[in-house]
């Protein structure tokens, strides 16, 4: 596959999520981006934004098994990635895989389980596998999470912890939807009872393994110069100097916002990255890395207003 059946098969998985989804062109984009670049993405926002909806439409349009694990506060580790039980008929331990085989994950409001159970994921994210009695299962090359957050509901969750936040090679916070599409919104679910079903709405799967397999090789080979590169040092170093934060991001949050810059640059049928690339992606990338400082806290500014000078201050290269 070449760089122009990138563009046009991201064009495709496109067309088959807009018939579930309304707008959220920006969030598909980004989707786009952490799939071909096998990353994981964490959506925030408010409730009825359709955050559920996009994943679910998401996976089937690629044609990745999709597996959902809706988090709660009694959530245990092993009903996440399973345990062996013992099978008194054949005298031995069986196996029983929980939801995290599957490939594409949506774990759904991330924030309302502990970080012991939270944890349970670490591995999966870095390493695609799980580890069980001592035992390493491999997940699917094609593991990626899809995971959700309120962000104006705070009882009854819990604070990611940085090692996970880390793991995400987006934060998305989605916003609603402008008039004009939340008419159409109105007009096309107003008469439906319950929730919607991706495959009754016509979506349908244009990818699959083989066809990933071939774009993500495409896009691994998009042509980055020097210049480039050192721009995205530039950003990550410079989230460390910044007074407003106490912590900036990490050297995997520079590879991997190199690797979605190929990605986004494919996408718009380039087989190199410019700048933009990397300038856009920036922000989703960097802001669930930094911590904020006290003194910036206290003065009312934020994650993103501090990331964003970061993204200001230092120049692009031409």
């Amino acid at each position: 596959m070449n760089i122009d059946g990138v563009r046009d098969l991201a064009g495709r998985i496109r067309a088959e999520v807009a018939k579930a989804v309304i707008g959220q062109d920006d969030t598909v984009q980004l989707l786009l981006c952490a799939l071909f670049s096998r990353g994981h993405v964490l959506l925030e926002g408010v409730p009825g934004v359709a955050k559920t909806l996009l994943a679910r439409a998401f996976a089937q349009a690629v044609g990745l098994g999709a597996g959902r694990i809706q988090f709660t506060p009694d959530l245990m580790p092993g009903d996440i990635i399973g345990s062996n039980l013992f099978d008194f008929r054949t005298n031995a331990f069986n196996l029983v895989k929980g939801p995290i085989f599957n490939e594409l994950i949506l774990a759904d409001e991330i924030n309302r389980t502990p970080p012991k159970t939270q944890a349970a994921l670490l591995e999966a994210m870095q390493e695609r596998s799980v580890t069980i009695d001592g035992t390493k299962h491999m997940l699917s090359p094609w593991f990626i999470v899809v995971a959700t957050q309120n962000p104006i509901e705070h009882q009854g969750t819990y604070v990611l912890p940085e090692a996970q936040l880390d793991r995400f090679l987006f934060k998305h916070v989605l916003d609603y939807p402008s008039e004009a599409e939340e008419i159409k919104i109105v007009l096309t679910y107003g008469a439906r009872p319950g929730s919607v079903d991706p495959a009754q709405m016509g979506v349908a799967a244009v990818a699959g393994h083989a066809v990933l397999d071939e774009a993500a090789a495409c896009v691994a080979s998009v042509k980055m110069t020097d210049e480039v590169l050192a721009y995205i040092v530039n950003l990550v170093r410079g989230t460390r100097i910044s007074a407003d934060l106490t912590t900036g991001a990490s050297p995997r949050a520079g590879a991997m916002l190199a690797s979605a810059a190929r990605a986004r640059a494919a996408l718009d049928g380039r087989d190199f990255a410019i700048p933009d690339d990397v300038k856009q992606l920036a922000m989703p990338a960097l802001r669930h890395r930094c911590v904020l400082s006290p003194g910036a806290e206290v003065e009312g500014r934020t994650a993103d207003q501090a990331v964003a000078s970061v993204i200001e201050r230092i120049e692009a290269p031409r």
